[in-house]
């Protein structure tokens, strides 16, 4: 787990990002910044490139390796902090709030706002790079892919997706963007795997599920990662989130990756509630929402 580095913003001072800013840019070319070129990337003097490293490397913020030279490079931590420290100078936030929930791909905190919303720093590439890096499109042309360019490009995509598709569908409200954060409208519904649901709900909610992801389709996108996880119920409906794996409809692939989001999540209904929809037909759902005539989910789910 990566830990929150919000208190120690305070203790930083302009030269420190100057200095995590050149780390930023000199790991463009290489994964450990040799430390003769960081006055030129931070635009700081030899003797305040010393100090600043001492003060970042206490704070775990870079890390330090000798290899053919003593090179550094940013933690987590020290990419948070830069994040951190671009959104208040945009006074998108005003303080961190307690954490929302750790994944395996993300960590995501409440923050401190004119209203409340939510900071979702991406962690692809942290756990498992390899593993990652096979999955994702964005970097499977790249013979060198870094954590921090493809925690970043996840960001991009995901926050791409939700400008396109808010507020036509129910995702969360894209507010800011940068490096691998992003801020968004807070939910305060309840995962679909942890909900409840009487014999009575499983058709509408599904319908609900399938009608998201239909207009999702008709706005230009695929989830492509559809499942009981990235769902939220509330009072008001349906909330379909996690969007960085998504693919936009003319990709080769999309309607491909549109029947397997509504193979897992029909799936996961027949799993979890059996007897009520168990002849769902699945290819003339996918059928339905690509040709534009996805209307009542009681067409197609047979008890």
């Amino acid at each position: 787990m990566v830990r929150n580095v919000a208190e120690e913003m305070a203790e930083l001072e302009p030269e420190d990002f100057y200095l995590l800013s050149g780390v930023e840019h000199g790991m463009r070319f290489s994964e450990y910044v040799n430390r003769e070129k960081l006055p030129e990337f931070s635009r700081l003097t030899v003797e305040d490139v010393d100090y600043r490293l001492d003060r970042c490397e206490r704070r775990e913020l870079i890390e330090r390796k000798t290899i053919q030279y003593e090179g550094f490079r940013l933690t987590f931590e020290g990419y948070d902090a830069l994040a951190l420290h671009t959104f208040a100078e945009r006074e998108t936030i005003d303080g961190m709030g307690s954490s929302l929930g750790v994944g395996k791909e993300s960590d995501v905190y409440e923050v401190e706002s004119y209203r409340p919303f939510a900071l979702k720093f991406h962690r692809e590439g942290y756990t498992d790079f390899r593993e990652v890096n096979r999955e994702r499109e964005y970097t499977s042309d790249r013979e060198h892919v870094s954590w921090m360019y493809t925690a970043r490009k996840a960001a991009e995509r995901e926050h791409e997706a939700l400008e396109a598709l808010y507020p036509a569908v129910s995702v969360p409200q894209p507010i800011d963007h940068n490096r691998h954060a992003i801020i968004m409208e807070r939910l305060d519904g309840v995962e679909l795997e942890r909900t409840k649901l009487e014999p009575k709900q499983v058709i509408p909610v599904l319908g609900l599920v399938l009608s998201e992801m239909a207009t999702a389709y008709q706005e230009g996108y695929v989830h492509a990662d559809m499942s009981e996880y990235n769902l939220f119920i509330d009072t008001d409906g349906v909330t379909l989130f996690d969007w960085p794996q998504a693919v936009p409809t003319t990709h080769e692939h999309s309607d491909e990756l549109l029947e397997r989001d509504v193979e897992n999540i029909v799936g996961y209904f027949q799993r979890k509630h059996p007897g009520q929809i168990d002849d769902a037909d699945t290819s003339a759902i996918t059928a339905a929402i690509i040709d534009g005539m996805f209307d009542d989910v009681t067409d197609y789910l047979e008890s």
